[in-house]
């Protein structure tokens, strides 16, 4: 009797004594290695526990030793398979290695990539006879490119630009300055967009400016719209020329999407009188050559006498590949913007090659020579800045 109830005793507690190992034998398996390798999840490892609290509780399910045996295979394949997630650890662990390689080629292959974009120059340029008529028949041939002193390498492509799209933007002057003739001008000016921007094709915006600049219509094609914007225009306060013209340039123009090849210009009215501006004028125009705009300027100074104004606005348009106007009467404005949008029709564009580019940020210069034409004069811009490649 004694027996059987040890016997019996036995076969109850086995069960328990192989759970119990099942347990310990869980807790000691795979969490070990995985924990070597994720550090930083630790507490994933008791997971197991709730279903050996499960068994415990239902204790008459039998089956449950049986996983102990079988669960030292089970937790083979983690050991075994430790080393696939080791790299993916170490990519954790050792990120300062995996992705260094990623970037140390990337750039490499980026760098490639600009280089063969940056030794690439596109130019829009004009080209008028001796009484100042447009050319607009010459051919690639008729051309000779110097860059930075040296014959470029080759042209590569050219074509006449009488119907590219246009970004422009009109930047009038509000200041106190220019109050008694600001009506005529703002006339002028609506007249211009409406003959020059084209409904889907071209987009301008209209900037004014005293102490600061100020958007009044930001890029859109709608001629309506545009008007509007002039119109809003008020005159008042100081001039802050160069600040307007560096912010219109790198706040707007560099920022306006391209879907493809575009004519940046812009049209500048004002005395060419600056009181107030933080930056100086030939960092303004600097601002205009690095994002490629031609500017055009209009004088609003119609006493008849030159002022140094005159020589400022004189100074931007040629270093940009533009012209300066100067009005012998408050109705020359009209006559002016016609002209402008005549030459805007008018222009060639054409891309090289130097012989000698570097990617040292430097400004190198620009000269288009039009071969066996000794009447013709060739209007650019005086050149540019090459980036400068990291």
């Amino acid at each position: 009797m004694r027996m059987c109830r040890t016997i019996l005793s036995l076969v109850c507690i086995g069960p328990l004594l192989a759970l119990a190992a099942a347990q310990q034998g869980d807790d000691n398996l795979p969490s070990a290695p995985s924990a070597t390798v994720e550090e930083s999840k630790p507490k994933p490892k008791p997971k197991p526990a709730p279903p050996a609290t499960q068994q415990t509780q239902s204790a008459p399910a039998q089956p449950a030793p049986a996983p102990p045996a079988a669960s030292p295979p089970a937790a083979a394949p983690p050991a075994e398979s430790s080393p696939a997630p080791a790299p993916a650890a170490s990519g954790k662990a050792g990120a300062n290695q995996a992705p260094l390689q990623l970037e140390t080629t990337q750039p490499e292959d980026e760098a490639t990539t600009i280089r063969t974009n940056v030794n690439e120059v596109n130019v829009v340029f004009t080209v008028t006879d001796r009484h100042g008529r447009y050319i607009k028949d010459l051919t690639k041939e008729d051309f000779k490119v110097i860059d930075d002193g040296r014959p470029a390498r080759g042209i590569r492509s050219f074509r006449r630009e009488t119907d590219l799209p246009l970004q422009l933007g009109l930047l009038v002057d509000a200041s106190n300055s220019v109050r008694d003739r600001f009506k005529f001008e703002q006339e002028s000016a609506i007249e211009f967009l409406n003959q020059t921007v084209r409904p889907t094709y071209d987009k301008a915006m209209v900037v004014g400016f005293d102490a600061t600049p100020e958007v009044t219509q930001d890029f859109t094609d709608d001629t309506g719209l545009l008007s509007h914007g002039v119109r809003m225009l008020r005159p008042g306060g100081g001039t802050a020329l160069y600040d307007a013209l560096y912010y219109a340039c790198r706040d707007k123009l560099g920022k306006q999407p391209q879907t493809g090849a575009v004519r940046r210009a812009i049209i500048l009215l004002s005395d060419g009188d600056d009181n107030q501006s933080h930056v100086s004028r030939e960092e303004a125009i600097e601002m205009a050559q690095r994002v490629e705009a031609i500017i055009y300027t209009i004088s609003t100074n119609v006493t008849g006498s030159a002022g140094p104004g005159d020589k400022v606005l004189t100074r931007i348009a040629e270093a940009t590949g533009g012209r300066a106007f100067f009005p012998f009467q408050i109705t020359d404005v009209a006559n002016f913007f016609s002209e402008i949008q005549d030459e805007l029709r008018s222009q060639y564009s054409l891309s090289y090659s130097p012989s000698d580019f570097i990617a040292d940020g430097r400004f190198r210069t620009i000269e288009i020579i039009a071969q066996n034409h000794k009447n013709l004069r060739v209007r650019t811009r005086h050149g540019y800045y090459a980036p400068v490649v990291r």
